[in-house]
C-alpha cells in the first residue's frame, strides 16, 4: 500500500507541473504570435523575450521532474 501511495506522488510530482508549463506556454506562444502579428517591426524584440520566458518555463518543468527522481530514490 505504500508504495502504491508513493508511485502516485511520483507520477503527480511529474504530470502536474509538465501539464501546467505545457498550458503555459502555449498561452504565451499565442501571445507572442499576436503581438507579432500586431506590431512586425517588434518581431525580435518579442521573439526574444518569448525565448526566454520559454527557457524559464521549461526549467520549472525540468526542476520538478529532479523532484520526482527524488522521491523515487526515497522510496
Amino acid at each position: 500500500r505504500r508504495w502504491f501511495m508513493s508511485f502516485w506522488a511520483v507520477a503527480l510530482a511529474i504530470a502536474i507541473p509538465a501539464v501546467g508549463s505545457a498550458i503555459s506556454q502555449a498561452i504565451a506562444s499565442r501571445a507572442a504570435m499576436e503581438n507579432i502579428g500586431r506590431q512586425p517591426e517588434a518581431a525580435g524584440d518579442i521573439r526574444t523575450t518569448l525565448i526566454l520566458a520559454l527557457a524559464f518555463m521549461e526549467a520549472l518543468t525540468l526542476f520538478s521532474f529532479v523532484i520526482a527522481i527524488l522521491l523515487w530514490v526515497k522510496m
